[in-house]
């Protein structure tokens, strides 16, 4: 299996202390004008990662989503999948999301069954992801879609534990998300308990709307946090969550310990 530059990239960022950012463009939200927005706000204000994805996907956009970001931009595109149809081979690499925090074998194995074909014959890098979804006071289309319960949000060991039994099992990446339309983020106490059990490098997504509560996560642990709907609503955040990781990196990572 192929786990390359990104995978590299996302391992050597965490043993430097290195915080990253990640802009999450879901295709049933964006045209092609907002999008441009964005790109011209990510210009200005340096973001790591493009994820792109949703829950649901309804519309064709994606395609032409990724065409958009591949020619405008040198940021890496990775594709946040929540079935198989959105495999697309435009992109860098794709999150293999695993939902360790559900019991639905669907998302567990059975779409990575038939997804595997295609990711053989791509080019995609391919990102083994422990994806725990997180209790964040309403329920989201990911855990509807799912059929899933998302981890109680204020029981910080079953998280590490998930986080350890998916790191266990092999997987490389974990991501712990509130979902689209959070009524508030992980709990920097979760992020913690993970932080304290695995080396991978943690994602964390979902809620995070205040320069406030991205620096939580961070000094709690997380590696890359993600924002999409606060940037859709008021482009202007990405200026600030921005300017949160960049004056994060600033700090030696001594001094953070």
């Amino acid at each position: 299996m192929r786990l390359t530059r990104l995978h590299d990239d996302l391992y050597a960022r965490r043993h430097r202390g290195q915080k990253s950012l990640a802009v999450l463009l879901d295709p049933d939200n964006l045209d092609e004008a907002a999008c441009r927005r964005i790109l011209e706000l990510t210009t200005a204000h340096a973001v790591d990662y493009f994820f792109v994805g949703g829950s649901l996907v309804t519309t064709q956009h994606q395609a032409a989503l990724l065409r958009l970001l591949k020619s405008a931009s040198d940021v890496p595109v990775v594709l946040f999948p929540s079935n198989s149809l959105h495999i697309d081979s435009q992109a860098d690499a794709i999150l293999l999301l695993s939902l360790i925090s559900g019991r639905n074998p669907d998302f567990l194995i059975g779409q990575h069954v038939v997804a595997a074909p295609l990711l053989r014959d791509s080019t995609l890098e391919i990102l083994p992801t422990g994806y725990m979804l997180v209790d964040t006071g309403r329920q989201t289309t990911a855990s509807y879609m799912s059929g899933t319960t998302p981890l109680p949000y204020d029981k910080p060991a079953i998280a590490a534990c998930t986080a350890m039994a998916g790191e266990q099992l092999g997987l490389r990446l974990m991501y712990l998300d509130g979902g689209s339309g959070a009524m508030y983020p992980v709990a920097p106490a979760m992020i913690r308990a993970v932080r304290q059990v695995v080396d991978t490098p943690i994602i964390v997504g979902g809620g995070i709307n205040t320069s406030e509560k991205a620096h939580a996560a961070l000094a709690a642990g997380a590696d890359v946090i993600v924002i999409g709907n606060q940037i859709e609503k008021e482009p202007t955040f990405l200026s600030e969550v921005s300017r949160v990781v960049r004056t994060f990196n600033a700090v030696p990572s001594a001094l953070l310990n």
